[in-house]
């Protein structure tokens, strides 16, 4: 896994997020890794599941990873969920 083949999903709206795992596809990029955290999480699988039902229908979903991240800011450390999400060729 490149950085090249990473989309990190945040506020934007999702046909962004589809456009970017499409291009990266339409470039021979065989596997793209959605990752996002907190509340963008539903907004990732949104974009995986666009891509999968409308543009990219070969692609397969890999073995989604899971898990809690630290982050420090004024208030202390709060945990935040993240997923990742690989899209495989």
């Amino acid at each position: 896994m490149t950085d090249e083949n990473i989309v990190y999903v945040g506020n934007k709206p999702v046909m962004n997020y589809v456009l970017a795992v499409v291009t990266q596809v339409n470039n021979g990029a065989n596997e793209v890794y959605l990752k996002a955290r907190g509340r963008a999480i539903s907004r990732a699988v949104d974009v995986a599941e666009i891509v999968r039902n409308r543009f990219v229908t070969d692609i397969e979903v890999g073995n989604i990873t899971i898990g809690t991240e630290e982050v420090s800011d004024d208030s202390g450390v709060t945990n935040v969920s993240i997923i990742e999400i690989p899209l495989l060729k």
